[in-house]
This record gives C-alpha cells, sequence and structure tokens, in this order.
C-alpha cells in the first residue's frame, strides 16, 4: 500500500557438414572421413528490456556514501526516513525489521489478490473495521475512513522528490531484494511503475458500498469489485478522500522516478 518481468529467448543453430573426394581412377574410392560438426552455439540470452530506468544522474545526487548490505539496512533507512516525516512517525507506523524486504514483497503484491500481512512494512491502523447493517446485508461505514486519516495526513505532507531522492539512493538494495524475491532478471522500479498505475487506475464506487460476510472477514457483495486487485480493493476501503490524496501523491512519485513530467489529475 501483488508477474515477473523475465522474457528469455534462444535459438540454436547447427552446422552439419559431409566432404569426401573420390579419385578419376580404377581405383576403388577412399573410405569416407567423418567430419564432426561444430558444437552448437547457441545465441545470447536478451536481457528483458528495461521500460523505466532511474532518472540519469539521481543515484549520483542522492549518493552520501557508500549503503549498508541489504540485512544491515534498517537503521540507515529509517534515520532517512525520519529525517522526512520525524521519529514519533516512524516509530508508530512503521515495522522495525526488514524494511526493504517488506516494502519490495508488499508492493509486489498490491496487483495481487492478496497481500501477505506478516510481510507489511508497516503497523495495522487503528480501531475496529464497521459495517452498517447486518450479516445479511451490510454497507461500508464511512466512519472507517477515518481509521486511515492519521496516516493520509502524514503521507499528504510529504515532499515525493525528497521520498524519492530516499529511494534513488537506497535503490540498489531494493533492486537486490526483487532479483531476490524470484525475479533475477527484473528491473524494480519497473514493477513499482506498473504497480502504482494499478493503483492510479482504482475505481471510485458512487453510492453505498455493500458488504457479505462469508466467514470471519467481510467482502464486496458486488464480484466485480471483489475481483479487484488487493491495493485497489484497499483504495477503496479508505474512502474516496484518503483514495484521493494517495493517488495524488503517487503520481507526484510517478514523475520523480521516471524523470516523466507531472500529470494534472
Amino acid at each position: 500500500m501483488n508477474k515477473p518481468m523475465i522474457g528469455v529467448a534462444a535459438a540454436v543453430v547447427v552446422i552439419a557438414a559431409g566432404t569426401w573426394y573420390f579419385l578419376h581412377s580404377n581405383r576403388s574410392p577412399l573410405p569416407r572421413v567423418p567430419v564432426e560438426a561444430p558444437p552448437a552455439q547457441p545465441e545470447p540470452v536478451a536481457e528483458p528490456a528495461i521500460a523505466h530506468p532511474l532518472p540519469a544522474g539521481a543515484g549520483d545526487a542522492a549518493s552520501t556514501g557508500p549503503l549498508p548490505d541489504l540485512a544491515d539496512s534498517d537503521t540507515a533507512l529509517r534515520d532517512a526516513l525520519t529525517a522526512l516525516v520525524g521519529a514519533s512517525a516512524v516509530t508508530e507506523y512503521l515495522r522495525p525489521d526488514s524494511i526493504i524486504r517488506h516494502l519490495v514483497v508488499t508492493i509486489d503484491n498490491l496487483p495481487r489478490q492478496k497481500v501477505a500481512v506478516d510481510k507489511r512494512p508497516v503497523n495495522p491502523v487503528g480501531g475496529a473495521f464497521v459495517a452498517q447493517g447486518d450479516e445479511l446485508h451490510a454497507t461500508l461505514d464511512s466512519r472507517n475512513f477515518a481509521r486511515y486519516q492519521p496516516w493520509v495526513a502524514i503521507i499528504r505532507k510529504l515532499d515525493m522528490q525528497q521520498v524519492g531522492a530516499v529511494y534513488i539512493r537506497f535503490y540498489p538494495l531494493f533492486q537486490q531484494s526483487y532479483q531476490d524475491l524470484g525475479y533475477p532478471t527484473g528491473y524494480f522500479n519497473d514493477r513499482l511503475v506498473k504497480v502504482i498505475d494499478v493503483l492510479l487506475a482504482t475505481p471510485q464506487p458512487s453510492g453505498p458500498i455493500e458488504l457479505v460476510r462469508p466467514n470471519v472477514m467481510y467482502t464486496f457483495a458486488d464480484p466485480t469489485l471483489e475481483a479487484l486487485p488487493a491495493g485497489q480493493k484497499l483504495l477503496i476501503r479508505m474512502g474516496p478522500d484518503n483514495a484521493a490524496a494517495i493517488k495524488a501523491k503517487l503520481m507526484e512519485l510517478r514523475a520523480v522516478i521516471t524523470a516523466a513530467p507531472l500529470k494534472k489529475p
């Protein structure tokens, strides 16, 4: 707040040749000497094209010295985020361990149907989920939107140029974590941009949002809504105002990490 991008092409060319000579006389021809074909040489495997490389020179501008190892990066990243949002926000909302790995896993999962709860980089929002009605006929209560407002208020104040600079500074560790996740030739910035585009495409339902409760958890009664990616369903549950604020910041971040002009919503 989940599609590998690995393209592999290979072709094998086999060369076979046999050459023999015949004597132009009454003698028997010399026995054929088999000519072994040279071993097949596969063509080089094409690397996947990078659709959204980090802006040229961005890494140099954001560099402040050597990066820690991925396993030891929590302190350095927490310090960088504290400079952006303050120590209290980092302590209250950010999980203290494996920050980059949890960020990468969660970002990768947002376009999927489910996000692993134990891999989320942030703490759960406070309060309990509220539905109007009963288990047979319920709607999403607007009081749920208030649960997200403190978190969204922090995001509203973020300077996305500074957020982008932190991301670019630590990008080699994000890339390493993404490859460790199972995408050895993938490019994490491409994945991040794709996820942002998925979130920006979140529909905004009009009128009350009906819910059902087949088990412990409520789900959307509309199968079209329930089939949406996890990230889009989260934005819908946050309410239209909160979702609009998140989308605006995502558009700013996308422009920073792709060096693209910012489009007005």
